[in-house]
């Protein structure tokens, strides 16, 4: 009967842990993500519409600026999933490549911009709460993820460009 009891208390802590993660972001990660959106919002604002657009066209003619820089920015600017948007800036044969690298940065952006993909806080979260509790720094992390991000959307838009071209011949 002792085990079950065990079991029965086990399983209903996983709960109240799960609450009081719940709590901790209701208090802490939501607000944190509002004053992002207002803060990028705002921004835009400043700086105006016209010219975000302006220079967007600019940087695509250069493959680096085109899968790094851009995707970049429309995480930031325009999150998940309205950052797709920015794919309007490319030719025909950069579309697929640039949604690749965009697609891609989903995830390594979280860490240090939250609300460019508030969906995947839930996997950063669990990833870096373990981290921390193992004497690790969260900020690090962020900073490596996003680094590491780049560099692999990087990649991912060339490739799928090259595999696009060779396709398109066919």
């Amino acid at each position: 009967m002792e085990v079950v009891s065990n079991i029965a208390n086990g399983f209903i802590g996983l709960f109240n842990a799960g609450g009081e993660t719940f709590m901790g972001w209701v208090t802490g990660i939501i607000p944190l993500v509002i004053c992002l959106m207002t803060a990028v919002n705002a921004v835009i604002g400043f700086i105006g519409v016209e010219r975000v657009e302006g220079f967007c066209q600019k940087i695509t003619k250069y493959t680096i600026l085109r899968y790094t820089l851009l995707p970049v920015m429309a995480d930031i600017f325009l999150t998940n999933p309205a950052q797709y948007t920015f794919g309007r800036f490319l030719k025909k044969e950069h579309k697929a490549a640039f949604y690749d690298a965009s697609v891609s940065f989903c995830h390594p952006i979280t860490g240090l911009f939250p609300h460019a993909n508030a969906g995947e806080l839930f996997v950063y979260m669990g990833i870096a709460s373990g981290l921390q509790k193992a004497g690790y720094s969260i900020g690090g992390l962020a900073v490596r993820y996003f680094i590491v991000g780049v560099i692999v959307i990087l990649i991912r838009g060339i490739l799928c460009e090259r595999i696009y071209a060779a396709l398109s011949k066919r």
